[in-house]
């Protein structure tokens, strides 16, 4: 089989994912008018006339240059784990997307390879976080692993691309470590709302249930109650210390992807008395529904917004036909005094599974304006 990569229509890459169970909602046409900053461009694999793959490439340019860092996150939309193994395994794949990139500009490419090598169930995780001699998540002993997924990483390396390892496991740009609810059992059968509870531990039913009984009303937003999102959303941020987004992206990200699927995102809202207590975004692709953004008053905690909001959620999930309710990113993890395993235990309630992906990985074509890139964006 002889590939070539080719520039292809945001109608045509839509479509392509649509054939799909699903793909990361990262690597959706829509996803470069929210990355505005970035060029974005749709790239598609032929094999002859018919495509059978696609990407989305995000071009950050290098300043002074007119030279690009080529990202594709959480992508491409290739089936990693089947053509590793294959004649020609990843080369025969990613060399075409290589000299497509190069010639578009690229000084260096990034890709997510959308691939999870090794998984941790809730009983697992609960053990590990327990035990004071596992330091990471990687310290213990996997519930499964992916061999073929393993084997992709072994690849990459050996073609001469390099694993981008943030602290505490975040990748450069993407989570290496997510947090899964499973909405289907292994046999492919839908859980029932019932097995997805009785999933959860005690603490996480015990508030889905205070909320219900304190008249915690969970709803569905719309662009002109992102505002009040945004409003809770800074608030969450000036008490757990990270910086927000300003409230236009998300303005833009709502028109972006509701603009391709009317149903792509969703802005939930918690409400206690009339008071907004809680405020979440969530975002589906296929199958594939994702928690992206969530937000909490200091005040009302005791009625249980959050938990309220999350239950609503992953209902919603399961209504829509998805396998998988993807909370996102965690860190790798285990000290009792890292603030982080916080995030960790709220996650690991709900009874799901903590995931590693293959994560981000670079490959440098032109050697020195990658360093300098790499420099550039220390300063930052």
């Amino acid at each position: 089989m002889s590939l070539t990569v080719r520039t292809i229509s945001s109608a045509d890459h839509l479509a392509y994912l649509k054939s799909l169970p699903s793909a990361s909602f990262l690597q959706t046409p829509a996803w470069a008018a929210v990355k505005s900053e970035w060029r974005g461009e749709s790239i598609g694999w032929f094999d002859g006339p018919q495509m059978v793959g696609a990407g989305l490439v995000l071009y950050r340019k290098l300043p002074k240059v007119a030279k690009y860092l080529a990202y594709l996150p959480e992508g491409p939309s290739i089936d990693f784990t089947s053509i590793v193994d294959k004649p020609g395994g990843l080369s025969a794949w990613l060399d075409p997307m290589i000299a497509h990139l190069t010639a578009a500009g690229a000084f260096g490419v990034r890709m997510g390879p959308p691939v999870v090598l090794r998984a941790w169930d809730a009983a697992t995780v609960k053990k590990a976080v327990a035990d004071p001699a596992l330091r990471t998540l990687g310290d213990a002993p996997a519930t499964t692993s992916n061999g073929r997924a393993i084997a992709v990483t072994a690849e990459l390396h050996r073609l001469g691309w390099r694993e981008q390892v943030g602290e505490g496991g975040f990748g450069a740009g993407q989570p290496k470590y997510n947090f899964w609810v499973p909405l289907v059992d292994d046999d492919g059968t839908p859980r029932t709302e019932e097995a997805v509870l009785r999933g959860m531990n005690q603490l996480w039913r015990r508030n889905i249930k205070k909320a219900e009984k304190s008249g915690v009303e969970v709803t569905l937003g719309g662009a002109d109650d992102l505002p009040a999102f945004h409003a809770v959303y800074a608030e969450t941020a000036e008490r757990d210390h990270f910086t927000p987004r300003p409230l236009p992206y998300f303005q833009k990200m709502w028109e972006a992807l509701n603009g391709e699927d009317p149903d792509r995102m969703r802005l939930y809202l918690a409400h206690h008395e009339g008071d907004l207590v809680a405020a979440t975004t969530l975002v589906k692709v296929g199958r594939h529904a994702w928690y992206s953004y969530g937000a909490s008053t200091t005040a009302k905690r005791e009625v249980r917004g959050s938990n309220a909001i999350q239950w609503q959620m992953i209902r919603d999930a399961m209504a829509a036909g998805c396998s998988v309710y993807d909370m996102r990113g965690i860190t790798d993890t285990l000290d009792p005094e890292d603030s982080h395993v916080g995030l960790i235990q709220f996650k690991v309630g709900t009874g799901g599974l903590a995931v590693e992906y293959a994560g981000e990985w670079d490959l440098p074509i032109n050697r020195l304006l990658y360093v300098a890139f790499q420099q550039y964006m220390k300063r930052r």
